[in-house]
């Protein structure tokens, strides 16, 4: 058996409104090359998509599967993919990306697990849905693009609806998954990479970052040593443990700068600042202002979502 190539992966991070978490990425120019980027990707959302023409190829950690127009890809947080076209086309796609435990805070039942619809360990979890075999997984995702798209009086309370309704689906569909370990995976056998091996860091950073951990802690979640994890998180994140964690909490605080008037020394508190001056200064780092001057700039943009220069500085805002 010949050895398997070292896939390079890349870290996307989408900053997703607090009030309303969801993006939509859509419109003509959503046109996937059929050339293979060479990288596999994750972010820290659920991402939805949807092929409206043409078949490719998605890549799940590194392991081919066939898509067609008409396909639905649910992609949780986390999980390293790609996706390019049969080659001499160019298929279009419209994306969906959420924060299913903010979108749905307050709506779900407290016992659920698996609320990120996360796929460790289940061998038969399902990424691809077909428009014919699921026809109402692709009715909820394609109602919820059309209220996006048109932006409607009320149309955040009716893609919250819909995309409530989708979710609910997706749950019940993926973790019935979890106890069924005979049949063979969608996408063949899963393997281990370093991608999968820092992921229970990731998560506890998503859901702590406003705690105080240090770097030998995350190691040991992932069963290393300090020494190793920092190397295989640069290597993977292409930042340090530390940059890392000041990243999200960064991110955190200005959908809170946005979204409230808790003063910046309260802000920095509570995203896991010990120090309004450590703060600030990692803040004018990532963001190339000032918290106060940002939020000043939040106030003047009349509501306009100037926050999509967040998301075009970190995420995926074209096709590859």
């Amino acid at each position: 058996m010949s050895k398997r190539k070292n896939v390079i992966t890349e870290y996307r991070n989408y900053y997703l409104p607090l009030h309303f978490p969801v993006l939509l990425l859509s419109g003509d120019y959503w046109k996937i090359s059929d050339i293979s980027s060479g990288r596999l990707h994750f972010h820290n959302c659920l991402e939805i998509g949807i092929c409206h023409s043409d078949s490719g190829t998605l890549e799940l950690y590194g392991e081919p599967t066939p898509f067609k127009a008409g396909d639905i890809t649910i992609i949780p947080r986390n999980v390293p993919h790609t996706t390019y076209s049969a080659p001499g086309t160019a298929s279009h796609w419209s994306y969906i990306f959420l924060d299913p435990k903010e979108l749905f805070r307050n709506l779900l039942p407290g016992n659920w697990k698996n609320h990120d619809l996360l796929s460790y360990g289940l061998p038969n979890y399902k990424y691809i849905f077909n428009k014919e075999e699921d026809p109402f997984i692709y009715e909820m995702v394609t109602n919820t693009i059309r209220e996006l798209n048109n932006q409607r009086p009320g149309y955040q309370i009716s893609a919250r609806g819909l995309l409530l309704s989708l979710y609910i689906e997706l749950y019940r569909i993926q973790n019935s998954l979890e106890g069924n370990n005979a049949g063979e995976s969608s996408i063949g056998t899963i393997n281990s990479s370093s991608t999968m091996a820092i992921s229970p860091a990731l998560d506890y950073i998503e859901n702590n970052y406003m705690q105080q951990f240090s770097v030998e802690f995350l190691a040991d979640l992932c069963h290393w040593s300090p020494t190793h994890f920092r190397r295989v998180f640069h290597e993977v994140m292409g930042t340090s443990p530390l940059d890392f964690v000041n990243n999200t909490r960064i991110m955190k605080s200005c959908n809170l700068l946005c979204s409230t008037e808790e003063s910046i020394l309260n802000i920095s508190e509570m995203v896991g600042f010990q120090s309004v001056s450590s703060y600030n200064r990692y803040f004018f780092r990532i963001m190339q202002t000032t918290p106060r001057e940002y939020r000043k700039q939040m106030i003047q943009s009349d509501q306009k979502m100037e926050n999509q220069s967040i998301l075009e500085y970190s995420g995926w805002m074209y096709p590859e």
